[in-house]
């Protein structure tokens, strides 16, 4: 059953609680408060991204969710609309060599990381989604869920996502036997399929390939 299209002080309203973690810091001193997301941990190719967001308090970008439930089109839209809003945004990525050397866990909190202390306004407090993260120097809460529940959140999970797909967008122009475009990256049929006929590329996560490819890499 399709879902009933909201009509817009319904909108309105949904957007506005999902300030409600964001005021809930605010009413304990915490001025600037930044959400983090990433994007690209499961891909078998490319860097893995994430994003870092300030958004200035009750804010109104109407359409804004988590970036897995919306389309590529209202994707680049609200990535437009989200940079013009914010007092501070910062994208940061960590690429698959360095996934490879240390994990992707590890390269995901590197990301994250980066993308929090590269933010042109220093944060009082940072909303990151999941559950756990290391050597992030600001005060912080976890959320599970985040990208659902916090607009912060949401805003960093769109940016994140987007940029990485551009970026693998690019990446199928040199490399247009794997079809990046199609997949982004991901383990499909037709992905893996690729692989195994073309080996991998220089963009591929080799410890990602190591159960397809066996004895091959």
């Amino acid at each position: 059953m399709p879902r009933k299209k909201l009509t817009e002080e319904e909108e309105i309203e949904r957007v506005m609680s999902l300030y409600e973690i964001e005021r809930q810091y605010r009413l304990e001193g915490y001025i600037n408060i930044a959400g983090v997301d990433e994007a690209g941990r499961g891909p078998l190719a490319g860097p893995v991204y994430a994003a870092a967001v300030i958004l200035p308090p009750d804010t109104v970008i109407k359409g804004i969710n988590d970036s897995k439930k919306l389309t590529e089109k209202r994707r680049e839209e609200l990535f437009y609309e989200i940079t013009e809003k914010a007092l501070a945004y910062n994208i940061f990525s960590v690429d698959e060599k360095r996934i490879d050397e240390i994990n992707i866990l590890n390269a995901t909190y590197e990301a994250m990381n980066g993308a929090v202390n590269g933010l042109q306004i220093h944060p009082d407090f940072v909303l990151i989604d999941g559950n756990r993260i290391s050597d992030m120097k600001y005060p912080y809460e976890t959320v599970v869920k985040g990208d659902s529940k916090s607009i912060s959140i949401a805003a960093a999970s769109i940016l994140a996502k987007v940029s990485r797909d551009r970026f693998i967008c690019e990446m199928a122009g040199k490399y247009p036997q794997y079809g990046f475009e199609k997949h982004k990256g991901y383990g499909t049929k037709a992905h893996n399929e690729a692989i195994l006929e073309y080996g991998p590329c220089e963009i591929h996560r080799k410890t990602f390939l190591k159960k397809l490819l066996g004895g091959r890499i």
